[in-house]
This record gives structure tokens, sequence and C-alpha cells, in this order.
């Protein structure tokens, strides 16, 4: 019988610990990262607290040391990297803990001056006479060097900027480079002794012959492993956007001024230990501050310094000359005079320098804040409709593209020829997106615009509140012709249900009186009074609901359509006008007339019967002609012969009724007269329905 240890769970309760072990496993694993924000900067200040307690010491340790040839600086470039590179890691580290990069600086830096100190503390033990320590320190040097190459050679290019690696197939090379590594920093701690390296317990003396050409050939393969982690950047930089390039290329810049001296070797090597600094602060100002700076920028305020130095150089030449051949005896004020022409003329050159340079780099659209300026200017003169193609066209300047258009569900609006679409913007207006800015290929620049997020972070809310406003009018239209289709449906619907139902009930009940009326056997003569009167009663009632169903809508429109409605206006028409010669009222249809919106056809409708009217009544004319067209709208102009409109007429009750009208759906309505030449009256409708509201 099993004896129930007390401290063992039993079996109800041994599947709630296991369900909850993985669950504690992954609520340590979530809060990793809330470690690393809380910790990390701690840890990265630390560490470059101690690269630089290191590299104080190798300070002390170099003063003992006699004066290396290779340069006249009393520092080595280790020395450089072991203070800049953890100093700008940690401040990586501060911003984005979790981000790779800063740790690989920091931990790239440390080791630096540990190996630098290392190496300098055997250096002088072998000048002080020897020690058993010397080749232990060797080989710490090189194990760290090695680790160092890894973080800062092949890890850090590999995981630029983003932190991760491109694909997995990057790997080998990383995986090759640490083999390498590794196997160099075993042949270190085999090596044979020798008067440099001290003597080695762990010698192996068979190796010895093969261990020069053995670090040769590793040191070849770290070096092609390098070369393959640099290249993993090139292809990074295909890959990427505006942004993510210029974070690469803030490096490759700064690398420039490392690679240079290394290339060309001894008597100018000694340099990189001044640019090296520039490596880390690159890494760090394009991983921070990429929004706010550019290699653009860089490369404008050197063309425009240059510039400016040559100008000044030149005018102080030219004056110096010009002094020395005309009045050869006040030399010494030729200084005076360059200083003053220079200082007078300073800011004019500046500016027109930096305007050359800004035309050279981004074209003719230069500093993004006077964009913004132009198309405030252009904004207040320009009505809403046409505002977001203003916008659109000051930031298709400012970018040199091809091509910009702004989608706004499903409507597109362009500057240009945007397509293909190069890239693609989301614009949101406080909080809420309105549309989709889309962005066409770079035209004819001559440099990549690296200003261009600058353009687009300055003039982007102005297409926001453009494409803002251009949403707002199309919802207040669309919901404007609903309202109106919901009416003139409404309406149909109250004609149809009064002709059906109130007039079949009238009609029974007219029979029904008939029948009565029949029937009756008892003074018959008064029934018959009665009941003829009410039959007439009857008949002015059905009078009245047949005119209350031609007010709601005309009945014509649904017998006849609305060419033939309006086919029958003007023969109604025809009688009224002028005599003395024949009367000619026609009508001209082109396009195809059904399908229209009930609303569409009740307002042309009834400013066709409103001019026909006005003709009648005031014109005189022999001769009416109306024409429908449809053709994306439908457009109705009605034209007579007569008097015209006398000058200064105001506008009456029909003329405002017909623009009323046209205006409720989106439509215009003009009437034009000259004295003597008739008048015709021209409407235009929207003749496509909007689309049905789903919410």
């Amino acid at each position: 019988m099993p004896v129930h240890n007390p401290k063992e769970p039993t079996s109800v309760a041994r599947p709630l610990l296991d369900s909850a072990e993985p669950r504690l496993l992954r609520l340590r694993a979530l809060d990793w990262p809330g470690r690393v924000r809380a910790f990390g900067p701690a840890v990265a200040m630390a560490i470059a607290g101690v690269a630089i307690c290191l590299e104080l010491a190798d300070i002390w340790v170099t003063a003992q040391l006699p004066d290396a040839p290779y340069t006249p600086l009393p520092f080595a470039p280790e020395d450089v990297a072991g203070t800049t590179f953890p100093i700008f890691g940690a401040l990586l580290v501060i911003s984005r803990p979790r981000l790779l990069l800063g740790w690989l600086l920091c931990l790239g830096g440390l080791g630096s001056a540990a190996n630098i100190l290392a190496a300098n503390t055997a250096t002088l033990l072998v000048h002080s006479g020897g020690h058993p320590l010397v080749h232990p320190l060797w080989v710490f040097a090189d194990g760290v060097w090695n680790l160092t190459t890894y973080a800062l050679g092949v890890l850090l290019p590999l995981l630029y900027p983003t932190g991760r690696i491109l694909s997995k197939r990057w790997c080998v090379p990383g995986g090759v480079t640490a083999t390498a590594l590794a196997l160099d920093w075993l042949c270190s701690l085999i090596a044979p002794s020798s008067v440099r390296t001290g003597y080695n317990a762990l010698e192996v003396a068979a190796f010895a012959p093969y261990y020069q050409g053995t670090r040769q050939v590793m040191h070849t393969v770290v070096a092609v492993g390098m070369a393959l982690a640099f290249s993993s950047l090139v292809v990074r930089f295909n890959r990427a956007d505006g942004i993510e390039r210029r974070q690469i290329l803030w490096p490759l810049v700064a690398m420039a001024g490392v690679v240079i001296p290394w290339v060309i070797g001894y008597p100018v090597w000694w340099t990189a230990s001044l640019t090296l600094p520039l490596v880390p602060a690159a890494i760090a100002v394009a991983v921070l501050r990429y929004r706010l700076y550019g290699i653009d920028t860089l490369i404008s305020r050197a063309l425009v310094g240059a510039g400016l130095v040559g100008v000044v150089a030149a005018v102080y030449v030219l004056v110096g000359a010009g002094s020395s051949l005309i009045l050869s005896g006040v030399d010494r004020f030729a200084g005076l005079a360059a200083a003053l022409f220079a200082g007078a003329f300073f800011h004019p050159i500046r500016g027109g320098l930096q305007r050359l340079v800004d035309r050279a780099l981004y074209g003719r659209g230069g500093d993004p804040f006077a964009l913004a300026a132009g198309l405030r200017r252009r904004l207040q003169h320009a009505d809403p409709a046409h505002a977001l193609l203003a916008a659109l066209e000051v930031l298709r300047e400012g970018l040199s593209v091809t091509g910009i258009a702004v989608e706004i569900d499903g409507t597109v609006t362009a500057s240009g020829r945007p397509g293909p679409v190069a890239r693609e913007v989301p614009l949101v207006w406080h909080g809420e997106p309105v549309g989709r800015l889309l962005i066409g290929p770079p035209g004819g620049r001559r440099f990549p615009a690296a200003h261009d997020e600058r353009v687009i972070a300055v003039l982007a809310p102005y297409v926001a509140d453009a494409a803002h406003t251009v949403s707002l009018t199309t919802a207040l239209q669309r919901s404007r012709e609903r309202i109106l289709t919901a009416r003139e449906e409404e309406r149909r619907r109250l004609r149809r249900d009064l002709h059906d139902g109130l007039g079949q009930t009238l009609a029974s009940m007219a029979m029904t009186i008939n029948m009565a009326r029949r029937s009756l056997e008892r003074s018959p003569e008064t029934a018959d009074t009665l009941l003829r009167d009410l039959r007439e009663g009857m008949n002015s009632v059905t009078a009245d609901v047949r005119q209350l169903v031609y007010g709601l809508r005309p009945p014509a429109l649904d017998d006849l359509g609305l060419a033939g409605a309006v086919r029958a206006l003007a023969e109604e028409a025809r009688p009224g006008l002028a005599a003395g010669g024949e009367s000619v009222a026609e009508v001209e249809v082109t396009g195809d007339m059904t399908g229209l919106p009930a609303a569409v056809e009740v307002a042309a409708y009834r400013i066709v019967q409103e001019a026909l009217t006005n003709v009648r009544k005031h014109a005189r004319a022999r001769r009416v002609r109306v024409v429908l067209h449809r053709n994306g709208e439908l457009r109705v102009v009605v034209t007579d012969d007569g008097v015209g409109l006398p000058p200064g007429r105001r506008s009456g009750v029909g003329m405002s009724s017909m623009a009323e009208r046209a205006a409720e759906l989106g439509g215009t309505c003009a009437v034009t007269s000259e004295p003597g030449r008739g008048t015709t009256v021209t409407a235009r409708l929207p003749a496509v329905p909007a689309p049905p509201d789903l919410g």
C-alpha cells in the first residue's frame, strides 16, 4: 500500500501546479523587458565607468613606455574606442534599452579598453625584464580583442540599424567569423614562447612552424567575414525606405574617416584616432535623431561653408592685390577693407549660396518652411474645392516627384502622374484618419532628397486639413442628396397610396350610393336630390385628392418619363405663345434619361415648367426650345426668342424657385438674357445617384 507523502502535491493539486508552472515561466519571460528597462541604463553606465577607469590606468601605463613610432599622439585608436564607444553606447541604452546596438557599443568599448591596458601592461613587463604574467596577459588581450572584433566588426553591421538580422542566411558569415576568431585565440593560447610574448607553459612545439601561417589564414577569414557583414548594409540600404537609408548613410560617412587612413597605412594611420569617435556618435545620432538631421543637411552646410570661405578668401585676395597695384603705399589697409567688404555682404552671399545648394540638392523645392509659407498664401486665395489640389501641387514641387495623389473614400485627387506609387502615407486629422497620401517615384533630382521627411512632416498637416474639408463637403452633399431622394421617394409612395387606397374607396362609395338611390322607394324625389348632391360632393373630394397627388409628384413623370413629360409641357405651352406667326415649341433629348434619381426628375420637370410659364406670361415669344442632355450630368436648357428681361429686373419667386431646386441637389441654375434677343435658362443637375447608406 503506497504511503502518502504530505510534502508531495495531491493528484488534484498537481494538475493545477503543472498548469501554473508554464504560466509563471511566461510571466517571467514577459517581465524581462521590464527588467531591461529598469536596470539596463544603470548597467550600461557601469560598463562605461569601468571602461573609463581602465583607460585612466592605461594612461599611467603608457606614460612608462617609450613613445610609439607610428603616432605623434600620446594615445592609440584603441584608447579612443575604449572611451567613446561605451559613452555613446550608454546613451543609446538609456534611450532604447531593448536595442542591442547600444549594448554592442558598450561591450565593444569595454573590450577595447581591456585589450589596450592588457597589451601595454604586458609590454611594460617585458621592458622591465620579464614576468610570468606576460603571456597570460597577451592571451587575455587577444581573446578580448577577438570578442571586440566580433561585436563591432560583425554583429554591429549585421544588426544595424533595427537590431535584427536581415535573414537567417546572414548567420553564416557570423558563424564562420566566430569560428575563425575562436581558432585564432586557441593559436595564441598554444603559441610558442618569444621575447615579446614571454614564456608559454602551454606551448605546443610541433605547432610552432605553422603558427604564423595559421594565424594569417584565420585573420584572412575574419577579414572576409567582416566584409560580408558590412555587405549586409548594402543589401539593407537597397531594401530600406528613406528613414532607414539615412540611418545607414550616417555611420558610413563617419567610417570613411577611419577606413581611408587604414587603407593608406602607416604614414597617416594615426589620424584614425581623431576620426574614430565619429563612428559611435554617428550611430547614436542616426538612431535617436534621424528625424532632425540628414546627410543632405551635412553636405549642404559643408558646401555653404566652403563657398563662404572661398568667397571671403577671394575678396581678400582681390582687395589686397588691387590695393597693391593701385595704392602701393596703403597695403596695411587691404585686410581691413577686405574684412569690411566681406562683413557687409556676408548674409547676402550666404543666402545666395544656400539657394544654389538647395537648388542643386533638392531642385526647386528647398526649404520646407518656405514651401509651407507659399502654400498658406495659395490657400488664402483658393476656394475649398481647389484647396486640396493646391496643397498637392506644392507638396509635389517640394518632394520633386512625378506625381502625388490623395485617396479619400475611394475618390482620388491627383497632381501630376503618381503611378506607380512609391510610398504611401496615412493622413490623420486630429487623430482621425481622413485618407491616404500616394507619392509617386522621384523625378530628375540630382541628389537623393533626405529632406523629404521634413517636407512631408511640414506639409502633410495642410494636406490633411484640405482632405478633411473635402471629406466633410462630400459627406454633406451625399447627406443632402439622400434627404432629397428620401423625400421624393416618400412623395411617390404617398401618391401611390392615395391613388390606390383612398381613390378606390371613394369610387366604391359612389357605386354604393348609386345603388342606394335606385333602391329607395320612399320619397324618391328627396332621396334622389340628396344622393345627387352627395355624389357631386364626392366628385369634388376626388378632384381634390387628385390635385394633392399631382402636387406630390407630377404623374406625367411616372406615366411618360422625364422626356415625355417635358414634351407634354411644351405642347401645353405652345398655344400660349405670341400670335402673329407660327408658334413653335420643340424638345430635343440626347442621352439616356432612364435611371435618373426621383429628385433629379422632379427638379428638372419643375424648372422646365417654371421656365415655360415665364415664357407664356412675359416673353412674348413665338419660338421656344427645350434641350435635355445627359452626359455625366443632366443639363436642362430652355431658350426663347422673346423680348428678354428688362434691365434692372429683380428675380421673382419663379426664378428663385428654379435656383433653389438646383442648389438642393448640388447643381446650378443660371438665367441669361439680352434685351430683344430672348432668354436662356440653363440648369446643371447631378445625374448619378448617391450610394446607398449602409449604416
